[in-house]
């Protein structure tokens, strides 16, 4: 695989194998060449359970402390008595039969975020096959279908994330952009360690986590120490 030279001199300032504390890691991949734009720190981590057995599925979600970097579109799918509430809230999109349709028939994905209401969900259900793949698809274990779509909207606007094991046993997800400070990055990234080790099935057996990888958008990895 070609590299860029902005990468390999990245290389140059991590040892491949090497098990770094989460401040190092940080520091590190703060310190490597940047491209042009604000990148994404992202966690890539392998979970020793096995993804075929769903009693064994990880998934959960929390507010970051000092949220993604980025603005939040959120969708509200709730009755028509409820879309000023939602708006006040500060919903971006509100909709009910028209938007599942849309989503359907058009493809429609200008949202970050997908709530309902317990009300909804016989109708967003039809939305499983294009929302659940993208990590879209609203659910109780997350806190997105819910009767107080108020607080739910509100937790999202400031940084909530959902994370879910993938069919390898994988975690992968976004944790704040590179141009945060040192410190809101791994407070960040602590949190969602904490929030991972909280969600590990009852039925997981031996090494829960193996192994936790840092990398920005475009930067090489850097293995952390748990």
């Amino acid at each position: 695989m070609k590299r860029s030279k902005r990468y390999k001199e990245a290389e140059k300032g991590r040892e491949l194998e090497k098990e770094y504390t989460l401040d190092q890691a940080v520091e590190l991949i703060t310190k490597m060449p940047r491209v042009k734009f604000d990148e994404t720190i992202e966690a890539s981590c392998k979970l020793g359970v096995d993804p075929s057995q769903s009693e064994q599925m990880v998934r959960g979600s929390l507010v970051l402390p000092h949220g993604t970097g980025k603005t939040v579109r959120v969708l509200v799918f709730c009755e028509p008595d409820r879309e000023n509430e939602a708006k006040a809230a500060g919903a971006d999109h509100i909709g009910t039969k028209d938007v599942v349709e849309k989503i359907l028939k058009e493809g429609w994905l200008e949202f970050d975020c997908c709530i309902a209401t317990p009300g909804m969900m016989k109708e967003v259900s039809k939305l499983g096959k294009v929302l659940g793949p993208r990590s879209l698809m609203p659910s109780p274990k997350t806190g997105s279908v819910t009767p107080n779509i108020e607080h739910a909207i509100k937790e999202s606007k400031r940084g909530k994330v959902d994370f879910r094991m993938d069919k390898f046993a994988g975690v992968h997800i976004g944790l704040g952009k590179l141009s945060f400070k040192k410190e809101a990055l791994v407070e960040n990234v602590r949190a969602f360690l904490d929030a991972l080790l909280a969600a590990k099935p009852a039925q997981a057996k031996g090494d829960y986590v193996k192994y936790v990888y840092l990398s920005s958008t475009m930067s090489p990895s850097v293995k952390v120490v748990i």
